[in-house]
């Protein structure tokens, strides 16, 4: 058996935090699940596998301390009622029978929110319209006998939170998500009384809060606040020049925790595709200048290099996760066995955070149990024995889907068999791996088939392109067909539901050429109605090529799903730095030699532009030509048992192909 690299022992050691102390250095800070108290069977499922996994401190997210708080329709912990204590109290119980300490991240979102369950009106320093919502209401101004409320329910909430048998307690300053942050931030707070105008009233509520929570739990729990150092979304007062340090300065030993990080959640969890990990150390490497208080912070740390450097160079006490810890639960035991390299590492997609933006639970693309562990009973390590061993399953794809089904049914214990037509593993990831800032996506690839590799029960086959006929002749008990999906070139897609005139011209290209390597020249129109990343990273990647490029869309934002992983600032930022235009809001309506006729989605005004190329990233179909062809041999008796999975059933995210995979994988005989 493995041990633990002497290496990484600094990352072991025990941490005291105000009265309490920690197992180790690895602590799972707040993010939301999507769960909430309706959800709380969920809750205690996800959680618990994050403490079984090693992590010292598993804290859960914004817990809310007042029915004047809501992120509704998305579902959060509450603890503004004595109600909410029994059933929190299960969940810290099931965290804290693994050995780590449990944590809650109180808040009150203020004007971020719209608190919706309560049909109450939102609360803000000044009046002013709720951050990222468009309901048509005004968030009040608190007044004196709001602001002595609000320190009352803090410790109202805070002595819950000990009840319920809590370790460590937040006040929540951060994201551009909190009522005390507005409160800090001078385009937000535009007070004329003792908590408006100078720094130090503007830190006011802030230092009361902590005192108030300290001197109502200080003696049992610890007392942590969770503060962003700097707004990166726009210039404020809030930065590390200013009031970002000046915060810490003036309370360094209030708190028995500090939790740094930036603002908002797009920079703070900004996704693989425009930010590297450890890409907060420049904006928290300060804190522990100014502060003798333990200091935790994030980066999507996956090396466990990286994580000591962050505490060997005096930046970090505490490695903190949210995402990394979605992706592997079992992360710190890994380390600690010796088993760096089946570490499930997260790849930056914010598959995650899209769900939640969508208002559903959790989800991730590497770990397809995040967030069913409950509902599917999928444990992120543990696989349910084959039911009959003896039973030969045959893989037909060695993408996304294919490699998650084999990897599942090999640690169940099949003979599996995985075979694909190309030269490389991957699927559609071979090529889109290498479009601009993916290249963290190949992760995907890398974990299953190290894991595979390390299967005796598992065969690998590339360069083997199965017809039907080789399928029978190979008498599997089960045959898997996730041979994928292909771009199609009529232009067919969310606004069209006939091709597009023209679209059959030589000078018009579909993402399959571009893939391919086949670029086109001179003026080039990209064409977007998948909404998600590819049409954007083709722009990019002719941009950089030499093509004069404008994106055309339908929609009303360039790539709106970007809006849900928190990608969609960043990316019209970095097509605008190249030059690229961007045409919203409008459909082709013919391609013809030398231009392109558009039509205005809102007048139904047509135009036209000069373009010497056109690319059509309009939509996918599936590759399942095959699957359909053994069907009907499965009718004539001669296959015993099919299915086809991932984008050979129905094209979609990379994350679904995961999840297609993983359940086709544990459902095998049952």
């Amino acid at each position: 058996m493995t041990t633990l690299d002497p290496r990484y022992n600094i990352l072991f050691e025990p941490l005291q935090i105000g009265p309490v102390r920690t197992k180790n250095r690895f602590y799972s800070v707040p993010h939301a699940i999507g769960m909430g108290m309706v959800g709380m069977d969920g809750m205690i499922a996800f959680r618990a596998a994050r403490a079984e996994g090693g992590w010292g401190v598993i804290c859960v997210e914004e817990t809310m301390i007042h029915e004047t708080s809501d992120h509704a329709p998305l579902k959060t912990p509450e603890l503004f009622l004595d109600e909410h204590i029994a059933p929190t109290a299960r969940l810290v119980e099931a965290i804290k029978a693994h050995g780590a300490l449990a944590a809650t991240e109180l808040a009150h979102v203020g004007s971020s929110g719209v608190a919706w369950q309560a049909r109450a009106h939102p609360l803000s320093s000044s009046s002013k319209f709720p951050h990222y919502h468009i309901n048509p209401i005004t968030a009040r101004t608190v007044d004196k006998k709001d602001i002595a409320a609000f320190r009352q329910w803090y410790v109202d909430a805070a002595l819950r939170a000990k009840s319920a048998g809590y370790d460590i307690v937040y006040v929540y300053c951060a994201h551009d998500l909190s009522l005390l942050q507005d409160f800090l931030v001078t385009n937000t707070n535009k007070r004329t009384d003792e908590y408006g105008g100078v720094f130090e009233n503007r830190v006011r509520l802030l230092k009361e809060t902590l005192s108030d929570v300290k001197d109502a739990v200080g003696g049992s729990c610890a007392v942590a606040v969770r503060f962003a150092v700097e707004e990166r979304r726009w210039q404020s007062n809030l930065n590390i020049r200013d009031d970002g340090r000046r915060v810490i300065e003036t309370l360094a030993d209030v708190p028995d925790l500090w939790d740094v990080n930036v603002s908002d959640w797009s920079f703070d969890s900004g996704s693989s595709r425009f930010f590297e990990e450890g890409q907060q150390e420049p904006f928290i490497n300060f804190v522990k200048q100014v502060t003798d208080k333990p200091v935790v912070g994030v980066g999507r740390f996956t090396s466990p290099d990286a994580m000591v450097r962050q505490i060997k160079s005096g930046i970090l006490d505490l490695i903190g996760a949210a995402r990394p810890s979605i992706s592997d639960p079992f992360l710190p035991n890994k380390i600690q066995e010796g088993r760096i390299e089946d570490i499930r590492e997260c790849i930056g997609c914010n598959a995650c955070i899209a769900e939640l933006n969508h208002y559903t639970r959790v989800r991730c693309t590497q770990n397809p149990s995040a967030g069913e562990e409950h509902l599917q009973g999928w444990h992120p390590e543990d696989y349910p024995a084959a039911h009959d061993a003896s039973q030969s399953i045959l893989v037909i794809g060695g993408g996304p889907a294919g490699l998650e089904a084999a990897t599942t049914l090999g640690k169940r214990g099949y003979s599996v068999t995985l075979a694909d037509a190309g030269t490389e593993w991957g699927g559609r990831l071979v090529r889109e791996q290498k479009l601009p800032r993916l290249s963290a996506w190949g992760r995907v690839v890398d974990y299953r088939l190290s894991q595979m590799q390390q299967m005796t029960n598992v065969d690998l086959y590339l360069d083997s392109r199965l017809s039907a006929e080789d399928v029978v002749g190979f008498e599997a008990d089960h045959v898997i067909v996730a041979t994928g999906a292909k771009w199609r070139g009529d232009g067919l897609g969310r606004n069209h539901h006939d091709a597009i005139p023209g679209h059959e011209l030589d000078h018009v290209f579909t993402p399959e050429d571009i893939l391919n390597g086949r670029l086109p020249e001179g003026e080039v129109i990209v064409y977007d109605e998948d909404y998600y990343y590819m049409a954007s990273s083709i722009a990019e990647l002719l941009a950089a090529a030499g093509c004069k490029v404008t994106f055309v869309t339908t929609a009303s934002d360039p790539v709106p799903w970007t809006a849900m992983t928190l990608e969609m600032g960043h990316v019209i930022k970095s097509m605008n730095e190249k030059g690229i235009e961007i045409v919203v809001g409008h459909s082709i309506a013919a391609i013809e030699s030398g231009a392109v006729s558009l039509t205005r989605e809102l007048t139904k005004e047509e135009g036209k532009r000069s373009a010497d190329a056109v690319v059509l990233v309009t939509g996918q179909l599936s590759d399942d030509a095959l699957y359909h062809e053994l069907d009907s041999l499965r009718d004539e008796g001669k296959i015993k048992s099919l299915e086809r999975i991932g984008d050979c059933l129905g094209p979609g995210q990379i994350a679904q192909a995961i999840f297609d995979g993983r359940k086709a994988g544990m459902n095998f005989g049952k």
